[in-house]
Formats: structure tokens, C-alpha cells, sequence
């Protein structure tokens, strides 16, 4: 088999709404917001400069199923340039962009061929021979049948991927669509599966590559690390995948050593060499802080003052040093040991099941306004309360032991 080249795209989520971004200064605001595009651009760029076989975008194109005019016309922009290099694009649009979407309609260039809401086979004649390209794009917003199952059993010889906009079945940490089983698409024969919907990457299988990119760019703090897409050859029925970073930005956890600081000046000068030291080796990010190490002498100095002027000092530095790394929290480990009380309460909880977290704020998600604003409860949801419930009590200890 000669050697084939394409990218597989997911998750773009053009125009998204941030989520978890008041407590950032008012002047960043517009650079989170562009995030999504300048991620699309980035991959955009890579592709003309390293010129694919191919594109394959599978799902969320857009991040609503009316999609904004400005992401339409960057996107078709985007498009006309890969058309100007003639790269060939296929896309379906998922859960998020679904068809029965109320949007102004564009005419993409005639590079990009968009798979409809059945399954399809398209053939793509390359120099080095066919290539069979299998997929679907959403009705609708929920799709729970089997989609895959309508995927033709691949011909021997004849090189075959598939695109799924899905999740495997019995997946509990994301909604379930368009469920699938690993062997299922084993069984189909296929050289690659090139998955879209879940935001974490991952290999569900080597032999064959069933992958998920993850999404282009993160957008809230549960989505954490480096996002982007892969650059996949297949050469002779061996696949070799290049991850390629996107992001405008990363969100991430970062803890720093503050032992033996016993000096405000001291510690502030210290947290800012090492914060941009990390934007020297990662770049522009948002980060949540915890400082470690805390002896008794620091925690006093950090509590003289309220933390959200510690954390406006550390920004106001890291502006001047103009660098893009926003701290959006600041958390600080007390040395002071949880009480048995603290460690049975959190004990308790971390063993809660979904049922029985719903349970315990069904009033609050009965409410009639304020239950739209409210996240799903699901297991990002949990991991959040819980890591929230420890620094509450965490720091309810710390207070009571310095009374």
C-alpha cells in the first residue's frame, strides 16, 4: 500500500461561550473568546504548510446548532484556502451543529464534501490509489442508535476509513451518542476510525487506530492540557500518528514549593520567576495555583491579607512582564492535617453515586430560573464539588486552629 496522509480534525467549537471566566481581568476577555478561531487558524495553517492528502473534520464544528454567522464565514474562509492549495475536506457536523439548526446557509467551496445524515461512502482517487471514506452528519441533537452499524464491511485490498461522531457505549463521563463497542468497528476492517465528541484524547485501539483527537481548544478548567489534532500516515497497513498542538492557550494545574517564605516580598517574587519560567516552556495558559509547602509562618503572612489581593498582585506582575498566563485561582495547602470529622465527611461524598448527588440538590436544580445556569451533574461535576469541599474544609481548619 503507498503512502496516504491526512488530518483528523474534531471538536472545534467555533464561537464557544467560556465557561468559569469572571474572576478574569476584563482585558483578557477578548483573547479567551478568540480562542476557538485562532485554534481553527492554527490548523488552517499547518495544513497549507504541510500540505495533507486530505482533511477530515468529524463533528462540532460549531458550537450551537444556530451557528454565528462570523464562525460560518471564518470557517468558509478557512475552506477557500485549503480549495487555493486543493486539499480535500470532509466534514459531518455532530450533536453541537446538528442539521435540523436554524443558521444562515453557506455554500463551502467545492474541496469539502459534507456527509449527510445517512451513512455514505465517498471514494477519493489519490496518486497512490482509493481511498473509501465512510460517514454520517447528525439530524438531529440526539442520536441513540448504533450508527455504525450502517457502515459497510471493507473490502479487501481497498483502503477504508471511517468517521464516527460518537462515544463508546457505556461510556458515564460524557452524554452517550451514536453508541459503538470497540470490537464493533474491529470487526469492520477498516485501515482507520477517525472519532470525534469525546474532548479527551485518546487511543481506543492501535491495531486499527480507532482515535480521538480531542478538541482543538480548551474551553473551562475540566478541560485541561494541551489540545490539537492528529497528522495520520498510513503506510503500508501500519499507521504512524503525529500529535499537532493547536491551542491558543492551555488550562492546567500548576503547584509550586513555597518553603521557608516568610516574607511577602519574597514570596511574590518567587511566584512570579517561577510562573514565567512555566510560560517559557508552555506557553500562554490559564492556570489554577496551589502553593505547597506552607509552614505556619507563611500561612500567617497569606492570611494578613485577603487572597484575592494576592492573586491581583501576582497577575498585575505577570501583565507587566507581558506575558499571556492568567491565574484564575489560588489555592493554598494548609500544613495543618484534616480532623477525622473533615476525612469521614469528604470520605462520605467522594463514595456518592449520580443518583444520589442528584438527589441531595434536586431543590436547587428544581428551581425555575436558576436551574438553566446550573451544570450538568456528571463526573467533572462531582470531581469539582469534591476538590471544592476539600478546600473549604481545609481551610475551615486552618481558621479554627489559628483562633
Amino acid at each position: 500500500m503507498a503512502r496516504i496522509r491526512f488530518l483528523h480534525v474534531a471538536d472545534l467549537h467555533l464561537d464557544s461561550p467560556f465557561k468559569g471566566i469572571s474572576s478574569i481581568a476584563k482585558n483578557r476577555w477578548k483573547d479567551i473568546r478568540e480562542s476557538t478561531f485562532q485554534a481553527f487558524q492554527n490548523i488552517i495553517k499547518y495544513a497549507i504548510e504541510s500540505k495533507p492528502d486530505f482533511v477530515l473534520i468529524v463533528g462540532d464544528i460549531y458550537d450551537g446548532e444556530n451557528r454565528s454567522l462570523r464562525a460560518q464565514h471564518l470557517f468558509q474562509k478557512g475552506m477557500e484556502a485549503l480549495e487555493a492549495d486543493n486539499i480535500p475536506v470532509f466534514i459531518c457536523y455532530g450533536n453541537h451543529d446538528h442539521l435540523s439548526g436554524n443558521w444562515a446557509r453557506f455554500q463551502l467551496p467545492s474541496n469539502v464534501y459534507v456527509f449527510d445524515e445517512k451513512v455514505e461512502t465517498r471514494t477519493l482517487q489519490l496518486t497512490d490509489g482509493l481511498v473509501h471514506i465512510t460517514g454520517f452528519s447528525y439530524k438531529e441533537r440526539h442520536i441513540q442508535e448504533p450508527m455504525h452499524s450502517f457502515y459497510p464491511v471493507a473490502k479487501a485490498g481497498e483502503i477504508h476509513i471511517g468517521m464516527l461522531h460518537g462515544s463508546v457505549e457505556g461510556n458515564n463521563e460524557h452524554d452517550v451518542y451514536a453508541p459503538f463497542r470497540k470490537n464493533d468497528l474491529i470487526e469492520k476492517g477498516y485501515h482507520y476510525w477517525a472519532l470525534g465528541h469525546i474532548h479527551k484524547r485518546q487511543l481506543i485501539h492501535s491495531e486499527p487506530p480507532i482515535v480521538y483527537p480531542g478538541n482543538t481548544q480548551s474551553r473551562h478548567r475540566n478541560e485541561k492540557g494541551v489540545k490539537g489534532f492528529y497528522d495520520v500516515s498510513l503506510i503500508n497497513n501500519q499507521a504512524d500518528l503525529q500529535f499537532i498542538p493547536s491551542s491558543a492557550f492551555i488550562y492546567e494545574e500548576l503547584s509550586i514549593d513555597c518553603s521557608d517564605m516568610i516574607h511577602a516580598n519574597e514570596l511574590i517574587e518567587f511566584i512570579q520567576n517561577e510562573l514565567i519560567r512555566y510560560s517559557q516552556i508552555h506557553g500562554s495558559a490559564i492556570i489554577e495555583l496551589t502553593l505547597n509547602g506552607i509552614t505556619e509562618d507563611t500561612v500567617e503572612l497569606l492570611q494578613s491579607t485577603n487572597i484575592a489581593d494576592w492573586l491581583s498582585l501576582i497577575q498585575e506582575s505577570l501583565e507587566l512582564a507581558n506575558i499571556f498566563l492568567i491565574v484564575k485561582d489560588l489555592h493554598i495547602t494548609s500544613p495543618i492535617e484534616q480532623s477525622t470529622e473533615s476525612a469521614m465527611l469528604l470520605s462520605a461524598l467522594s463514595n456518592w453515586d449520580t443518583s444520589e448527588w442528584k438527589l441531595a440538590l434536586k431543590e436547587l436544580y428544581q428551581h425555575t430560573k436558576g436551574s438553566r445556569y446550573l451544570q450538568p451533574i456528571d463526573h467533572n461535576f462531582i470531581e469539582e464539588v469534591l476538590k471544592e469541599a476539600d478546600l473549604i474544609v481545609s481551610k475551615a481548619i486552618t481558621r479554627g486552629n489559628n483562633n
